[in-house]
């Protein structure tokens, strides 16, 4: 069961996971940047975790994401769209420290 997320993206899609998880009765942790520290996806998730760097190159260190999870004591990553989501590597690396990976399995990604 996931009780907590963490949000591996910014903007848009990034409220909208949080305002779904929120429904869903799971808490959500978002991600930023420096240069996004007072962007609407910081506040409207239920806690923040700063990334190190800035930029969009802050959003896809995978090694940063994880430790963030960790971290936070999420159960889970969603990443979003775009890069990560699409990312088999990325995928299996969730797994292997035991987050669940919101999306296709590492498999299907392989294909």
């Amino acid at each position: 069961m996931i009780t907590r997320v963490l949000i591996a993206n910014r903007a848009e899609i990034a409220i909208r996971i949080a305002r779904a998880s929120a429904e869903l009765g799971i808490e959500s942790v978002a991600l930023y940047s420096a240069d996004d520290a007072t962007s609407l996806h910081v506040v409207k998730a239920d806690r923040a975790e700063r990334l190190p760097g800035s930029g969009p190159s802050a959003y896809l260190d995978a090694d940063a994401i994880i430790a963030a999870a960790l971290a936070t004591n999420c159960d889970a990553i969603h990443p979003g769209y775009g890069f990560l989501s699409e990312n088999e590597g990325f995928a299996r690396r969730c797994a292997a420290v035991g987050l669940v990976f919101v999306g296709p399995s590492p498999d299907v990604l392989h294909l």
